[in-house]
């Protein structure tokens, strides 16, 4: 059992995939989910030619059948997991720059059914996978912008940022970043929460001012911290963030 497994969602591109690789490179197999062969096969593909074990696997965090599926040959193929980075989200196409009071509830629905329901059901479905590991972690891959007290603070930078659907999806990860850490406390499984910062991605039209290398490396840290380490954290590249 020397070479972890780790599952990366939405692991087809952006930060999911440089994750993907910076966890390979260190040694782990790596399962890049995805929505389709079309998508998560080249990625696979290409990290295999560095000499990373890089497998696709069929996952769309909103689809429960794909989610078991995943979970079922995860099992079959490997028997435990000990890695899983919920990297899958989304923004919500029309709700940039609209205040709240403009802004569609189905939008919000949207944001949810991905940022935070997908999290939840991909969680249970391998965590049964991630006990069996003599230390299983959790990343939820969150944002600055899940954090309520910096958009309460009129001197924080995203206190103008005021994207309702993508905001409080994020917080709601937050939140349940902090009840999956309650309940696996004691045990051999981390449960963290980590945001890469503004990284230029398809999410943000790549308008971001780090790169999706910079992100990966704050993620696939969290994803890598040894015994001792936090769980139920908000974490950033310079360390804890405030909830």
């Amino acid at each position: 059992m020397t070479t972890q497994i780790a599952l990366i969602t939405g692991a087809n591109k952006g930060i999911g995939f440089e994750t993907a690789r910076v966890l390979g490179r260190g040694g782990a197999t790596v399962l890049l989910g995805a929505r389709s062969a079309e998508r998560g096969e080249p990625a696979a593909a290409a990290l295999a030619a560095e000499g990373i074990d890089a497998r696709f696997v069929r996952l769309d965090v909103t689809d429960a059948d794909t989610v078991e599926a995943a979970a079922k040959w995860i099992d079959a193929e490997f028997g435990r997991l000990d890695i899983l980075v919920n990297n899958a989200g989304i923004t919500t196409t029309g709700a940039t720059g609209f205040p709240p009071s403009r802004t569609a509830p189905d939008l919000v629905r949207t944001a949810f059914e991905t940022n935070v329901f997908g999290v939840v059901a991909v969680t249970n479905a391998m965590l049964p996978l991630l006990r069996r590991s003599p230390a299983g972690r959790i990343v939820n891959v969150s944002s600055e912008l899940g954090s309520l007290t910096l958009h309460g603070d009129p001197a924080s930078p995203v206190h103008g940022v005021n994207l309702l659907p993508y905001n409080a999806s994020k917080s709601a990860l937050n939140a349940v970043t902090v009840a999956y850490a309650k309940e696996l406390a004691g045990t051999s499984v981390t449960v963290n929460a980590a945001t890469p910062g503004y990284c230029a991605t398809d999410l943000n039209d790549h308008a971001g001012h780090r790169t999706p290398e910079q992100g990966a490396s704050v993620i696939a840290g969290v994803a890598l911290l040894g015994d001792g380490g936090p769980t139920g954290a908000f974490l950033a590249e310079d360390g804890p963030l405030p909830w």
